[in-house]
């Protein structure tokens, strides 16, 4: 600070610093906001690909258990 500092100027500077401050806190919240909703997004992915998995390991359980045709009822199509 300069010795000719006035007070109406030592006003607009704090003024400046806590807009600057207010700014910071926004951007801070934001930030925040963001990763939260990214942490729930890579849960559910998770969730969904776990769910996936489990479906497609069931299908192949249930197509390894149909019954197959002998090569002579081979469709003739």
């Amino acid at each position: 600070m300069t010795s000719n500092a006035s007070p109406e100027n030592l006003h607009d500077d704090l003024d400046r610093i806590a807009l600057a401050l207010d700014r910071l806190e926004q951007a801070a919240t934001a930030r925040d906001a963001a990763l939260t909703e990214l942490e729930a997004l890579k849960a559910r992915h998770r969730r969904l690909k776990d769910t996936v998995s489990n479906e497609l390991q069931q299908l192949d359980l249930l197509l390894a258990n149909l019954p197959q045709k002998a090569p002579d009822q081979a469709d003739p199509s």
